[in-house]
C-alpha cells in the first residue's frame, strides 16, 4: 500500500484523517477491553479453583503492575523503531493472552495470562499519541484525542458483557478467553490492512516537522525527565485515575450501603459514568480548537465533577438521585480529557512524544494499582461516604497538576514568541 505524508500541503484529507481516528479508536478500545479480560469472569474461577477475591485481586495487580513499568519503557521504543510495529506487537500480546487463560489449568497460568494482557497494554498511549499527532492534521487533532477516550469507554463496558455474556451462553469461562483471543486477532488483522494508514513515520505535524522551527535538538533520550510538566502531567494522571478506580470499584456497594438501594440498581452507576463520560469527550473534542489555555477547561469540568461527588456523599439525596448525580459526574470527566491530551502534546518536548506519553500515563497504572486497596479499606472501615469525598479530593489534585502545567506551557510560548522576535 502506499502512503501520503500527512507533511505534504494540501495533502491530508478529511477521509484520511478519519481513517487514522477511527482505526487508533478501534485499538484503544481494544486496550481497555483485555484490562477486563479476567475480572468478569472471576465468579467462574472461582467456582472452578476456589480461588478468594484476595488472589484474583493480585491478578489486577500484576496486569497494572506490568502495564505501567512497559508504559514507561514502551515510549522509548516507539520514538526509536517506530508505532506502528510497536502497535502489532501489543495486539499479538493480548492475543496471547487470551489462548493462556484460555488454556490454564490454576493460578500460575491465568498470571502469566494477566501478564502478558499488561504487556499488550503498555504501548497504548505512546502508540496511539504518536501516531494522532503524526498522522492528523491539526485541526483535527481535539476530535481524535475526543475519539480515543470514547473508544476507551466503550472498551470497558463492552468487556463484561462480552467476557460473562459468552461465558454463560457456553458454560465455559473458558470459551469466553478463546473468544477474547480471536477479537485480538481481528483487530490485529484490521491494523494490518490498513498500515498505511498508522505509519507514523509518514507524518510530521506541528513542532516536529523535520527542520522546522521546533526541530528535535540533539539531547540525551533522558533528559526530557528533568522537565518539571513531564512529572506534574504524571501526577495528573495519577491523582484523576484514582477518582476513577474508585467510582469503578467501589461506587456500586458504597451507594448500596448509603441508600439502601439494590446491587442491581447501584451496579448501573458504573455503566452511567462510563456513558456521561464518553457523552463529555465528544463535546470536549470541539472545545479543545477553541480555547487557548485548556488547563481552565480542565479545572471547571473536574471541580464539577468534584462537587457532585460530594453532594453524593453527604447523603442528602433521594436514593435514585444518588446514583444518577454519581453518573453525571462523569460528564465534567469526559469534557476534561481531550484538553488534558492537548495539554500534555503542548507540554511535551520535541522528539519526545512516545517518551512523554509513555512516562505519563504510567501515572495512569499507578494510579489504579494503589487507590484501590486505599479505597477499599475505607470502605471495609465503615467510612463508605470516604469513596465520594476521597474521589472529589484527588479530582481537586489533579487539577492543581493542570494548572502548573498550563502555566508552564503558557510561559514557555511567551519565552518562544520573544525569540522569534
Amino acid at each position: 500500500m502506499t502512503s501520503i505524508s500527512p507533511g505534504a500541503p494540501g495533502a491530508v484529507t478529511l477521509r484520511q484523517d478519519a481513517r487514522t481516528i477511527t482505526l487508533i479508536g478501534l485499538a484503544h478500545g481494544s486496550s481497555h477491553f483485555f484490562h477486563m479480560l479476567l475480572p468478569p469472569l472471576f465468579p467462574w474461577l472461582i467456582g472452578e479453583f476456589g480461588f478468594s477475591y484476595s488472589e484474583l485481586g493480585l491478578l489486577v495487580s500484576v496486569f497494572f503492575v506490568v502495564s505501567g513499568v512497559g508504559q514507561a519503557l514502551s515510549g522509548f521504543l516507539v520514538d526509536r523503531v517506530g508505532a506502528r510495529p510497536v502497535l502489532f506487537f501489543a495486539l499479538t500480546s493480548f492475543a496471547a493472552a487470551g489462548l493462556v487463560a484460555g488454556t490454564a489449568q490454576g493460578y500460575t497460568g491465568l498470571l502469566l495470562a494477566a501478564a502478558l494482557a499488561g504487556l499488550g497494554n503498555a504501548p497504548f498511549h505512546p502508540v496511539d499519541f504518536t501516531i494522532l499527532n503524526k498522522r492528523v492534521s491539526p485541526q483535527r487533532l481535539g476530535h481524535g484525542f475526543s475519539v480515543h477516550g470514547i473508544s476507551g469507554n466503550l472498551g470497558w463496558a463492552t468487556a463484561p458483557v462480552f467476557m460473562a455474556g459468552i461465558a454463560t451462553a457456553t458454560g465455559s469461562w473458558r470459551a469466553a478467553c478463546l473468544c477474547g483471543a480471536l477479537l485480538a486477532l481481528l483487530v490485529l488483522a484490521v491494523m494490518v490492512w490498513n498500515r498505511d494508514a498508522l505509519d507514523d513515520r509518514q507524518g510530521a505535524w506541528a513542532h516536529e516537522a523535520k527542520g522546522g522551527a521546533g526541530a528535535v535538538a540533539d539531547e540525551h533520550p533522558m533528559a526530557f525527565l528533568k522537565l518539571p510538566s513531564v512529572w506534574l502531567c504524571f501526577s495528573f494522571f495519577f491523582w484523576s485515575t484514582c477518582a476513577l478506580s474508585a467510582i469503578q470499584s467501589f461506587a456500586s456497594p458504597a451507594l448500596q450501603s448509603m441508600y439502601g438501594l439494590p446491587l442491581s440498581v447501584t451496579a448501573l452507576v458504573v455503566t452511567g459514568y462510563m456513558l456521561c463520560g464518553a457523552t463529555g469527550m465528544v463535546v470536549g473534542g470541539f472545545l479543545v480548537g477553541r480555547v487557548a489555555r485548556l488547563e481552565k477547561i480542565i479545572s471547571v469540568c473536574l471541580l464539577g465533577s468534584a462537587a457532585l461527588l460530594v453532594l453524593v456523599g453527604t447523603g442528602w439525596l433521594p436514593g435514585m438521585a444518588a446514583v444518577v448525580v454519581a453518573a453525571l459526574a462523569g460528564v465534567g470527566t469526559g469534557l476534561a480529557s481531550p484538553s488534558r491530551d492537548m495539554l500534555i502534546k503542548r507540554a511535551a518536548p520535541p522528539g519526545a512524544t512516545g517518551r512523554v506519553y509513555g512516562t505519563v500515563y504510567s501515572g495512569l497504572d499507578l494510579g489504579f494499582c494503589l487507590a484501590a486497596p486505599v479505597f477499599g479499606a475505607l470502605l471495609d472501615r465503615g467510612m463508605i461516604s470516604g469513596i465520594f469525598y476521597g474521589s472529589a479530593i484527588t479530582l481537586a489534585l489533579s487539577v492543581v497538576s493542570a494548572a502548573l502545567v498550563g502555566v508552564g506551557v503558557a510561559a514557555r510560548s511567551r519565552r518562544s514568541a520573544v525569540v522569534a522576535v
